[in-house]
C-alpha cells in the first residue's frame, strides 16, 4: 500500500508542468476591416447609386404627370376650338319700327319706350330704309306730298339724333299696302305711318314697288 501512495504526489507535479493549450489563431490575410478606406468608399458608392435610383425614378413621374396634364390641356382646346369652328354667331337680326301721324300731319312724335332703341340701332346700322305711307285709297299728287313729307321728315328726325344721313335712304307710298282697314278711323290711324327698317347688314338687292324719294 505504501509505494502506490507516494506515486500520487509524483505524478501531480509532472502533470502541473506541462504547457496550457493555445487558443486557436486566425489568418490576417483574410481579415476586411469593416472601417477601411475601400469599405466606406464602397458604402458610399451604394449610397448615392440608391439616392441616384429615387430621383431618376421622381423625375419620371413628374415628368408622365406633366405629359398628361398637357394633353388634357390640348385636348380641351381642341374642343373648344371645333365647338366654334361648328358654331359660328349667329347674325344679328333686322329691326322695324313704325312712326304714326296724324290725319294730315308730318309732325314726327316718336314714343318714348320706341326712341332709344331707334336711335341706338340706326346709328349703328349701314343702311337705313324709310317708307312713308298715308291712309289714301288712290295715288293724287295731295297723297304722294305728304308721303314723302312724313318720310323727310323722320329722316330729319334721325339724322338730328346722330344717324349718318349717308346710311339712310327714303321712299314714299302715296296709296295701298295698307297695314290695317283702311274702312274704319282705327284702321286710318294705323295706315299713316312711315316704317324704318334697320339693316345689320347691307342687303344684295332690294326690290319696291315704291316710289323713289328725290
Amino acid at each position: 500500500m505504501r509505494p502506490t501512495s507516494s506515486l500520487i504526489p509524483l505524478l501531480l507535479v509532472l502533470g502541473s508542468c506541462g504547457s496550457p493549450p493555445k487558443p486557436p489563431t486566425v489568418d490576417e490575410s483574410t481579415k476586411r476591416p469593416a472601417n477601411s478606406a475601400m469599405a466606406v468608399d464602397l458604402q458610399v458608392c451604394k449610397s448615392d447609386l440608391q439616392n441616384t435610383r429615387i430621383f431618376a425614378s421622381e423625375s419620371s413621374r413628374l415628368a408622365e404627370s406633366a405629359a398628361a396634364t398637357l394633353a388634357r390641356v390640348s385636348a380641351q382646346q381642341r374642343a373648344i376650338a371645333a365647338a366654334q369652328a361648328v358654331t359660328p354667331a349667329a347674325a344679328p337680326a333686322n329691326s322695324v319700327f313704325t312712326i304714326r301721324f296724324g290725319f294730315g300731319s308730318t309732325r314726327v312724335v316718336v314714343p318714348a319706350d320706341t326712341a332709344s332703341g331707334l336711335v341706338d340701332s340706326a346709328r349703328s346700322a349701314p343702311l337705313v330704309l324709310l317708307r312713308g305711307r298715308t291712309d289714301g285709297a288712290t295715288d293724287s299728287t295731295a297723297e304722294s306730298r305728304i308721303a314723302r313729307e312724313r318720310a323727310a321728315a323722320v329722316r330729319d328726325y334721325l339724322v338730328g339724333a346722330g344717324v349718318n344721313p349717308a346710311h339712310i335712304r327714303a321712299t314714299y307710298q302715296p296709296a295701298g299696302d295698307h297695314a290695317a282697314d283702311n274702312s274704319s278711323p282705327a284702321g286710318q290711324g294705323l295706315n299713316r305711318r312711315v316704317e324704318i327698317e334697320v339693316y345689320r347688314a347691307l342687303p344684295v338687292a332690294m326690290g319696291s314697288s315704291a316710289a323713289a324719294m328725290p
